[in-house]
């Protein structure tokens, strides 16, 4: 086995490096012509000898932030692998328990060397599958559930305490420090399987349709629940950078629009020439801004996230209230204040202490939206914006359309954002072409369509 890097003719570097900027693009990371550049750049100053020294290089000209990176390694191993091949002995019989015990071994050393080799032998004897030399594979999913490293913790532990001693406030930190280092063995087993998947299929295939997108790419409606708590904590962040946007537009929008009569009687004593533009002068007043938030099944997470969003953006506006429904609808403004200190537990929090149901737990909108027009009716008026957050599925049940006009009556405007693709509004009990008659409806599937709608779609 011969590393990847060292023996690269230059033409093969050129379709990696390439390959591997192509790939970022596809997931999401604005990587231009200069920061290619600088990538080729920093491959001919480095050179290929150290091959973490050139992965740091490549990151720091390719990226513009943290959040890139996990995408970054996950295709710099495909397009610069630590090894090629296959291992020597390929193919022969493993030793389940035997592997167990020195995986056991190399945890309690934390021997990083060891790790990687194990991780080796765990793809080359439980990850293989197919029966044919074209249609073998390798799965680390396969790999882990028959190697079952999550199982060592009491193992190691016991091990480690008996080699050092510990209390037990020690114990719960070497449990922690434990558990990181059987996710740095999983990763290493996962890096392995798509190694070889892309020796035999194209590392340009496995790069596209093998990686887990980023955080902001990943549909609300599809996201687990690592997935939706790796969202919340980007809530801040786009906060801030929402806000700065917001702050912009306001100031562009405070200068007014060109008083044409008086711009032109202006321009009399410079002989008809509009030298000087007369603005008409605007004081906007700060907005007021309603969400009417669907809490129901595998929409929640998307109203969580836009609730959290709003939440942590409430001092752009003058008033923010915040209604949760599923088949009946309750105010959930104050709540959303113990929601941010506690994002994992905000659904969980609605759903106890707020009304949101009457005898099913099936969501009904048009009963929360004719619920909401007639008992918050004071919510909204001439200043307020709505946005209504749900997938406008209505278990066949009546939309109740008169609600929804009589809410566009009363308000500025309404939009409404549904995380399901547009393709399927229409399908089944979806009711969302009718209410895209009557109000801005806009697909918002995940975080960066949330930033780009939000950004754009919010009131100043």
């Amino acid at each position: 086995m011969t590393a990847a890097g060292p023996g690269l003719a230059d033409t093969d570097l050129v379709t990696r490096l390439t390959g591997l900027v192509d790939a970022l693009r596809a997931h999401g990371l604005r990587v231009g012509t200069g920061e290619t550049v600088d990538a080729a750049r920093a491959v001919e100053a480095l050179g290929l000898a150290d091959r973490d020294l050139l992965r740091e290089g490549l990151a720091a000209t390719l990226l513009h932030g943290a959040g890139g990176r996990p995408v970054f390694d996950a295709v710099f191993e495909l397009y610069f692998p630590s090894r090629v091949g296959l291992p020597d002995g390929h193919g022969g019989d493993a030793d389940r328990e035997a592997l167990r015990a020195r995986l056991a071994e190399a945890l309690a050393a934390n021997d990083t060397a060891a790790l990687a080799r194990l991780a080796v032998e765990a793809v080359d004897g439980f990850g293989g599958y197919g029966g044919s030399p074209g249609s073998d594979g390798w799965s680390s999913y396969q790999a882990l559930d028959r190697l079952r490293p999550q199982t060592l913790l009491a193992r190691v532990r016991d091990e480690v305490r008996g080699r050092d001693g510990a209390g037990s406030f020690a114990d719960r930190l070497l449990e922690d420090e434990i558990r990181r280092r059987v996710e740095e063995f999983r990763r290493l087993v996962t890096v392995e399987a798509r190694r070889r998947a892309a020796e035999r299929r194209g590392r340009d295939e496995i790069a596209r349709r093998a990686l887990a997108p980023t955080a902001d790419r990943v549909d609300f409606l599809l996201a687990g629940k690592d997935r939706l708590a790796e969202m919340r904590r980007t809530v801040r962040p786009l906060a801030r950078k929402l806000a700065t946007r917001l702050a912009a537009r306001r100031r562009r929008a405070a200068r007014g629009t060109i008083d044409l009569r008086r711009t032109l009687r202006g321009s009399l004593s410079t002989g008809g020439v509009p030298v000087k533009p007369v603005l008409r002068r605007r004081r906007p007043a700060r907005p007021e801004l309603v969400l009417l938030c669907d809490v129901s099944g595998s929409v929640a997470g998307f109203s969580d996230f836009t609730m959290l969003l709003v939440q942590a953006l409430h001092d752009q506006f003058s008033k923010v209230r915040v209604f949760a429904f599923v088949n009946r609808v309750d105010e959930v403004t104050g709540l959303l204040v113990h929601g941010a200190a506690d994002p994992e537990g905000l659904n969980a929090r609605i759903r106890a202490e707020a009304r949101l149901t009457a005898w099913h737990d099936s969501s009904d909108y048009g009963a929360a939206l004719g619920e909401f027009t007639d008992r918050y009716a004071d919510a909204v008026g001439p200043r307020t914006t709505v946005f209504v957050l749900g997938d406008a599925r209505t278990n066949m049940a009546d939309p109740n359309l008169p609600a929804v006009r009589d809410l566009t009556r009363r308000t500025r405007r309404v939009h409404w954002l549904n995380p399901e693709p547009r393709t399927l509004w229409g399908t089944g009990d979806s009711a969302a072409p009718a209410y895209a008659e009557l109000v801005d409806m806009r697909e918002c599937r995940n975080v960066r369509q949330l930033d780009a709608l939000v950004g754009r779609l919010l009131p100043v």
